[in-house]
């Protein structure tokens, strides 16, 4: 379950590098970490994004930040393979915090962005909306430029109050290069079965553990237990069925692996602060669209 060092290749600056991410085995990176913190704004995509212990859905002109050695993968959905993903990604190198420069009066605020950074922040659509050009114009700058314009986005960034964290508390586990794959396969195992009824004992047998085990062993990492990762996976799911289905509040409890309809709205509660059908009219409302009937 342990994340997999990612080595970010060298640029010819040694404060970031900006990659134009085109190809789906770009994207699909499995859970990895870096020492380098790490923008990426994907201005096309949709798919679940896992930063340290959260798992959401995410969509078009997602703009997330993420600490330096904090886990994260983006896995894009099967079913757009004839649209392949593409993101900007920005990496800010050790060099970038460790000049006297960036601790001046001036990049106060940039500074404490980057501080954040280590719970993983989530930007809103608007503000996402509203650097979209920067960040789509940035691989192609030259280099001087493409700092000013880094530091112009950052700068933006750390004024806006449009953001959220993904991580309730500073993520951390033993990071170790070799065993990734632990939770990538379990990742691949909820992606394969969350509409079935999947117990300790199945997931565990996957990693060849006892259930007792695996649970110990999974709440340690992740801080948090097995069952609330996958309740909290089952809604990530049933709020896409939400904005892109006219299917009813039953149908999507069923059809996100839920087998009791009170226990849906519960997790959705604990989860969303609200309950399905709101959570549909305010995307509807949000988007100045008419929700379907």
């Amino acid at each position: 379950m342990r994340p997999n060092y990612k080595p970010i290749p060298a640029d010819e600056s040694n404060l970031f590098n900006v990659v134009l991410q085109k190809s789906k085995k770009e994207f699909d990176y499995p859970w990895h970490y870096h020492q380098e913190c790490e923008l990426i704004y994907i201005p096309s995509g949709q798919g679940i994004r896992y930063v340290g212990n959260s798992v959401e859905n995410f969509s078009d002109d997602d703009l997330v930040l993420v600490g330096s050695n904090l886990p994260h993968c983006w896995i894009n959905e099967l079913d757009q393979q004839k649209n392949s993903p593409n993101a900007i990604v920005i990496y800010l190198k050790e060099d970038f915090f460790d000049g006297t420069w960036l601790r001046s009066h001036e990049f106060k605020s940039i500074n404490s962005l980057l501080e954040l950074s280590g719970k993983g922040i989530k930007f809103g659509r608007a503000v996402a909306a509203q650097l979209k050009d920067k960040c789509l114009q940035l691989p192609g700058m030259p280099p001087m430029q493409k700092l000013i314009t880094l530091l112009q986005i950052l700068q933006e960034l750390s004024e806006t109050k449009d953001y959220r964290l993904l991580c309730e508390q500073h993520f951390s586990c033993d990071l170790d290069q070799g065993n990734s794959e632990r939770m990538n396969v379990i990742y691949s195992y909820i992606d394969k079965h969350y509409r079935e009824r999947i117990s300790l004992a199945d997931v565990a047998a996957q990693l060849y553990m006892t259930p007792g085990y695996f649970s110990k062993f999974f709440s340690k990492m992740m801080k948090k237990s097995f069952f609330e990762f996958l309740n909290e996976y089952k809604i990530s799911k049933s709020c896409k069925l939400l904005l892109e289905t006219d299917k009813s509040i039953s149908e999507i409890c069923y059809d996100s692996g839920f087998e009791s309809i009170p226990f849906f709205y519960r997790q959705f509660k604990k989860f969303k602060k609200c309950q399905p059908k709101q959570y549909r009219q305010n995307y509807y409302k949000a988007f100045s669209q008419e929700p379907s009937a």
